[in-house]
């Protein structure tokens, strides 16, 4: 017998039964198929080093799979939206606003952590509003989900998933066998995406920092552990200080035929394309790939290498193209100079918040003037459209806003 198996062998041995008696302490009205699954993973976690203690501590109380999980599970919008809406929902005076406020509140904390990373400080704060809305999402009951549960329940319901959630959950063990956070801190997204900078758990063990000081790495609720753990992972994964993430380019007739080639900015600049504004790239020999997500008479963008370098958070193009807008709209370089080619009768960013805007002067609507069309929005441009004889088909539109001003 090879010498190292044994205690191997031994390990797993008493994880069997360990999970056998987790088993049969399981309450009567549980979800029977996912008690017996989680009982049945906990020979897995304990091969990865989680204790009995810390894995009855994460599954206490967890009776029956979360039914919102799997439903969200089917939605993403970077894959729903047409680029506008995407950017629209994300880029807009509310974001650039709030992001200003927060560079001005947590100066301090963001000179220290741009002087030590070499990021962006306007990147950081442009990915926090992108991920957690500047830790607004943190204060919604409805948008957490408790860690442990979320990630079982994929692994349990979602064959296309299930083996990401494995991993995600036994990351998501080893967090709380650290110390790090407590269970009931333990929330985030339907898909293990945690506090303000919104970090799945493997990516939380790879790059977390305790930037406060405190001895943890909480980026629950120190806003500086959260943006240096993000600033970290950019660095990591080849930020280039002082570079920018890419310039917004006036592409000129055939231009398009040379989306996503790279050249130099130089290069660029010797085929026609220009920025919008005016100004100059930078540096020419910076190397840059065309892009226009908007598809050919639309934008085009030169994404440098530190585009790439953001969508190692989200591989999303429509992601971190909004994250580098917004970063630029939070340091005061404006916005896109170009409009986005909508559909007729669609209204553009400035004219959704005046829509809102008037709602609520109006008393139909008594949200946050955001820019979002969500649920109350669409219930107050109902109520305004039933008032005027209209189609309540709750859309904003053109023919809406003209209604609205009358």
């Amino acid at each position: 017998m090879n010498s190292n198996s044994l205690p191997l062998r031994r390990r797993l041995r008493a994880a069997f039964f360990a999970a056998a008696a987790f088993l049969a302490t399981t309450p009567a009205f549980a979800d029977a198929g996912f008690q017996t699954w989680i009982n049945g993973f906990y020979p897995t976690a304990a091969k990865a080093g989680i204790s009995e203690s810390t894995y009855r501590k994460a599954f206490a109380g967890v009776k029956t799979p979360d039914e919102t999980v799997i439903e969200k599970a089917n939605y993403q919008p970077e894959f729903k939206h047409k680029i506008w809406e995407y950017i629209d929902s994300r880029v807009n005076p509310y974001t650039q606003k709030v992001g200003q406020e927060m560079s001005v509140k947590h100066r301090r904390t963001l000179d220290a952590i741009e002087k030590h990373f070499g990021v962006d400080r306007n990147v950081l704060l442009a990915i926090w509003s992108m991920e957690s809305n500047y830790g607004a999402v943190l204060e919604k009951d409805d948008r957490l989900h408790y860690v442990p549960r979320a990630l079982a329940t994929l692994a349990y319901a979602d064959p296309k998933r299930a083996k990401f959630a494995k991993t995600q959950l036994i990351a998501a063990l080893k967090i709380l066998q650290s110390g790090d956070v407590s269970p009931r801190e333990l929330n985030g997204s339907w898909a293990g995406a945690m506090g303000h900078t919104q970090f799945i758990p493997t990516s939380y063990l790879l790059y977390a920092i305790d930037a406060d000081g405190n001895g943890h790495r909480d980026i629950w609720n120190s806003i500086p552990d959260a943006l240096a753990t993000a600033a970290n992972l950019l660095k990591k994964n080849g930020w280039q200080p002082g570079m920018t993430w890419g310039y917004e380019t006036a592409v000129p007739a055939g231009g398009s035929d040379l989306q996503g080639q790279t050249k130099t900015l130089k290069q660029w600049a010797a085929l026609g394309f220009t920025r919008p504004n005016g100004k100059g790239f930078r540096d020419g020999n910076i190397r840059a790939t065309l892009k226009m997500p908007g598809g050919s008479g639309s934008p085009g963008f030169l994404m440098t290498k530190n585009f790439s370098v953001i969508k190692r958070y989200n591989a999303s193009d429509s992601y971190a193209l909004g994250v580098g807008l917004l970063a630029d709209e939070i340091a005061g370089y404006g916005g896109m100079q170009q409009a986005w080619s909508r559909p007729d009768g669609t209204l553009d960013v400035k004219q959704k918040f005046e829509l809102q805007s008037r709602l609520k002067e109006l008393g139909y609507y008594d949200g946050e003037v955001d820019g979002n069309f969500g649920s109350g929005s669409k219930a107050a441009i109902q109520a305004f459209q039933n008032r005027k004889g209209m189609t309540p088909d709750g859309q904003p539109t053109q023919n809406l806003l003209r209604a609205l001003r009358d």
